[in-house]
This record gives C-alpha cells, structure tokens and sequence, in this order.
C-alpha cells in the first residue's frame, strides 16, 4: 500500500505464494525419510489438513543420539496427544538403499490406508571436498558411492517400490526434493550436485512413462542451504592446495565452516565443548574435539567428519517454510507443476546459469558449422576431389 502525503516509500511487494488448484479431498502421503526438519513439519501441515501420512524412518537411527530423531520423538508425543492426528500416522521402517525393505514399506503402508497418493522423496546428504580430495584414500572414494547411494539409488528404490500400486490405480504423484545445485555446478560439492543432476535426468525421463498411467512427477527445488543444512553433512579432510590462502575458488567447505559458525553461536552461545549433542558428529578424532575448536572447523578436520547443523527451532522453521508451503501446494493436485524452484532467489539463479547456457549453446552451433563439411562434400563438383 503506498502512502499519501507521508513522504514514506511504498513497502516492497511480497513474494507470491504458488497458485495452484485447492485439493480438499484426503490425501496418503508416504515420505521417505520421516526424521527430516521438512518431512517433519510437512507431516503436521497435512495430518492437521486431513490428510493420511506414512513415514519412513531407518530402525538404527533410534539408536543413535542425533538431534533429528529427538525431534521426531517429539513430534510422535505430539501425534499421540492429539487425538485427530493419532490414526493417520503410521511409523515404518525404511532404509531405501534397501530394496526388500522398500517393498515391506509400501506392503505395509497400503495396508495401513488402502493406497498411496503421494510420494515423497525427502532423503538427501551432502558430501563436502573437492573431486581430488575425495579421491585421497579408500575411504574417501567408497563415500561417493555412498552418496550417490543415498541420494540417487535410494530414490530410484522407492520410486520403483511405489510405482505400480500407483499404475494399477492410474492415479498418483511422485515429488523428489533435489535442489538448485540440479542445475548449478558448486566447487567444494562435485559429487552432491552430480547425484542431484542423476535423480533429476532419471525423473525428467521417467515422468513421460508414468504419464500415461495418470502418475505425475514433480521435482522441486529448494535453495541450497535448506538441502545441505536440515540434512547430515560429510566432511573429507582437505588438501593444502585447497585452502583458501592457495586456491581463489569459492569452496563450499569455506562457505559452510561460516556458517556453521554462525549458528552455533546463536544456538550454544557459551558452547566450549564440541562433543555437545547440538555437533551430532559420527566421526570425528580426539585431535578434532578440543574445547577450544569451533563446529566449523569440524569441515576442516583431518579425519572425515559427519555433521547435523545446529540449527535453532525458530531459524530451521523460517528455512523450511518456503519449502514445505510448496510442497502442500503441488502434493496430489491434478495438474502439478513437472519442476518447482523454492524462493525467488533460486529462481534467479537458475535464470542466469540458463542464460549462460544460451549463450554457450550460440557459440556451440558457430563452432559446428564451422567444422559441418558434410554438406561440402555433397555439393562439391567431382573433380574437385580428383
């Protein structure tokens, strides 16, 4: 609203919200990894909605003290205190990388309610180092297999588990949640953005199979904070030629040590011990957990390292909110978007990097030409090749 006579300027507008068709019906939705920030407050949104939520988690992270699972218990507490919620949860075991136990999932899931409307693909972890860095040792090789386990072949499992209940039924929706490193290279994250270019090639591809069963596919693509700081982060230590004071290049390790840094001070502002639970870590050296390090340096241990963000209640809802508003606005409508990008500032992002792609795609068809002899050959008079 602008104002008259006050002389004040007139308040930027606020983003638009995504306007697609209300869906009022009930909805079952099957998430694949329950304990996630996101899947956690979208579980809340739809069961407050009416809608019926399945949720995947893995048995052994129970067992573990990781801050996640500690907010899943709550958010369990919370299902059994409300008493609407309390029979449209169902809890199931789920390790996607595992095959049988997708299929035990979806078996049980349907069993529960009957079918699944929604899918959603929320597993995600990032693996921080450089191509060359990761190929260090053995163990630094195996994560990128592990990776792409968790970030490619896990979705592939689900979605393949999920698949025909849905063809049978002609009817349903895939999400998967990539980000928009599916279209922006990162130094420091090669082999995270590269598993998010497969599952995006594999779901671009498989969207126009499943059509014609009335099964849509739907990739959104949230900012790359919201992928890499609701989720665990993996560290391999970094080589000398890596470091900022020798190489220019903006990597991702600098960038999230800051970070990191960031929130810790706002969530343990009199932290002096990084083997506090807020760290999360599953490996770390006793080198790494002096009093005096920071969780930042954890990204620059000499031992790989694996992290949760210490990410404050009020900061990690203000992350995921663009988010999960997006995603209960496309899950299940007729008509879904095939690509949603979250937030205005990845869709300028993306913007640039396929205007630069263009650009590049201009000079490609010169260069082609240039070297294109074909159609010489063909209108060449015989004797020129005498």
């Amino acid at each position: 609203m602008t104002s008259t006579g006050s002389g004040t300027a007139s308040k930027p507008a606020r983003p638009r919200s995504p306007h697609f068709p209300p869906h009022n019906a009930p909805r079952v939705w099957f998430i694949t990894r329950g304990v996630s920030p996101i899947a956690i407050a979208l579980a809340k949104q739809v069961l407050e909605h009416g809608d019926y939520v399945v949720a995947g988690v893995v048995p052994v992270e129970f067992e573990k003290s990781e801050d996640q699972v500690e907010d899943f218990k709550a958010f369990l507490e919370e299902v059994k205190s409300t008493e609407r919620w309390r029979e449209r949860l169902r809890v199931v075991g789920l390790d996607a990388r595992v095959v049988g136990q997708c299929q035990a999932a979806v078996a049980e899931a349907v069993e529960a309610f009957g079918r699944i409307d929604v899918l959603l693909c929320a597993a995600s972890e990032a693996v921080i180092g450089t191509v060359e860095e990761l190929a260090q040792s053995s163990r630094t090789i195996s994560l990128v297999d592990e990776i792409f386990e968790i970030n490619f072949f896990a979705n592939v499992n689900i979605i393949k588990a999920v698949l025909p209940v849905m063809r049978e039924r002609k009817n349903g929706h895939m999400i998967v949640i990539t980000g928009i490193t599916g279209h922006l290279g990162t130094p420091g994250l090669s082999i995270y953005c590269s598993s998010q270019w497969a599952i995006e090639g594999y779901c671009d591809s498989l969207a126009y199979e499943i059509a014609p069963f009335n099964v849509k596919m739907s990739i959104v693509q949230a900012s790359m904070e919201v992928n890499v700081l609701t989720n665990r982060i993996t560290s391999v230590p970094p080589m000398p030629e890596y470091l900022s004071e020798e190489n220019p290049a903006p990597l991702a390790r600098d960038i999230f040590s800051g970070i990191l840094d960031r929130l810790d001070s706002i969530e343990n502002p009199r932290a002096e011990d990084a083997t506090s639970p807020a760290y999360s870590t599953s490996t770390m050296s006793p080198d790494t957990a002096m009093a005096d390090s920071t969780i930042g340096d954890l990204l620059n241990a000499d031992t790989i390292t694996s992290l949760y963000s210490p990410l404050p209640a009020a900061l990690k809802s203000s992350l995921i909110a663009e988010t999960v508003h997006a995603l209960t606005a496309i899950g299940g409508h007729d008509n879904p978007p095939a690509r949603h990008i979250v937030g205005s500032e990845g869709v300028t992002a993306v913007k640039e990097k396929l205007l630069t792609t263009s650009e590049e795609l201009e000079d490609f068809i010169e260069v082609s030409h240039a070297v294109d002899i074909a159609k010489d050959y063909r209108s060449a008079e015989p004797s020129a090749f005498d």
